[in-house]
């Protein structure tokens, strides 16, 4: 199997130990473990208590009973039994893609952006159709395009709620005409929701609390800030959580007992961490609305309760070239838009520690005009 390098990845991989400002991560201000252990209002006994009387073996394969309860009452009707703990939301992606995917499959994928849900199709020997999104329409997806790229032999329509990096949220009504559309030809909708809005959070709905043969894939790393425990899931029906564990025992046989039980932590004081993460959000938002009012060199769509954005960049110079400069120059990182196919723009991580956010912004602006003014 051929598959292409994820450019996001890569850039981090190779940069993001460079910064000294990082503005450029997805995860909502990860959270240290004394703030882990501070969510039960005990000291983090709760965990402890736990983790004392765990063995250090294999653990669940599929994730604790307790895991999957926890992970069940983030949707309506989900039968526990169907949650696989997965590495992460890509590793979640991986599997479900792998599950559904055989050579010569026809896959509708969201485009640009999070680059595994087009290219891993690809990557399986799918003929893949773009559903490309515009940023005259807010990033928004436009449903009239979905109906043509559908065929009477589509397998798969792959799509992020929210985007990553665009921060574009699909809301009930959206998602209900893409099931529609899904359910006419019986295709199979996956939906990556690692970055599912915390904002208003009514206004939207899982995949598979509106259809059956909807897969989605989350992962306690963005909106819950833990990415250190790299434990996500998928839900879905029975008959494709059956062909997924399969699958499981081929490329993670387990996710192991301190991430389950950090991950199954974390779910339970849920509630603590999405106070914490919602008022990052509101801040930072606000921080950012201030600097592009002032700055002519930038511009974004604001982002609605979810922690990644996209910002154009008025430069003279491809994105690539400048976000390695002012890296290099400054100690600033950003990921270039063009490692998700949006060329002269960046990834913005706004939900960074308040004064990284603010000293990153700041240098930015000074850098891009002691540079091209």
């Amino acid at each position: 199997m051929r598959i292409k390098t994820i450019g996001v990845e890569a850039f981090l991989n190779d940069y993001e130990h460079e910064a000294r400002l990082d503005i450029a991560q997805s995860t909502i201000a990860s959270l240290t473990m004394g703030e882990i252990l501070e969510l039960d209002g005990q000291g983090g006994s709760t965990f402890y208590d736990q983790l004392n009387r765990e063995k250090m073996n294999y653990g669940w394969i599929e994730g604790s009973a307790e895991f999957k309860q926890e992970v069940a009452k983030l949707y309506k009707s989900v039968d526990p039994d169907n949650v696989l703990q997965m590495n992460g939301g890509t590793g979640a992606n991986l599997n479900a893609i792998m599950a559904l995917v055989e050579p010569g499959d026809h896959v509708v994928a969201e485009y640009p952006t999070y680059q595994p849900l087009y290219d891993l199709p690809e990557a399986l020997g799918a003929e893949v159709d773009h559903w490309v999104i515009h940023e005259e329409d807010g990033w928004q997806p436009r449903i009239d395009e979905l109906k043509k790229l559908v065929r009477p032999d589509t397998k798969l329509i792959c799509i992020n709620n929210a985007s990553n990096p665009l921060g574009a949220v699909i809301t009930t009504e959206a998602m209900e005409e893409i099931v529609e559309i899904a359910r006419s030809v019986d295709a199979w909708v996956l939906c990556d929701e690692v970055f599912f809005p915390l904002e208003e959070p009514e206004k939207c709905t899982s995949i598979v609390d509106l259809y059956d043969k909807g897969v989605c894939t989350n992962s306690v790393s963005k909106d819950y800030s833990v990415p250190a425990a790299r434990c996500g899931w998928t839900v879905s029906n029975k008959e494709l959580a059956d062909r997924m564990r399969v699958l499981r025992d081929y490329t993670m046989i387990c996710s192991g007992v301190f991430n389950d039980a950090l991950a199954t932590y974390v779910l339970r004081n849920r509630e603590r961490v999405i106070e914490r993460n919602l008022k990052i959000i509101r801040t930072n938002r606000e921080i950012v609305n201030e600097w592009m009012a002032g700055e002519r060199r930038a511009s974004w769509i604001p982002p609605k309760g979810v922690s990644v954005s996209y910002m154009r960049l008025d430069i003279p110079v491809d994105d690539e070239s400048f976000c390695l400069d002012l890296l290099r120059d400054t100690g600033v990182l950003l990921v270039p838009g063009s490692r998700f196919d949006l060329p002269r723009g960046a990834r913005l991580g706004y939900c960074a520690p308040e004064a990284t956010l603010r000293e990153g912004l700041s240098t930015l602006s000074a850098y891009m005009h002691e540079k091209f003014d």
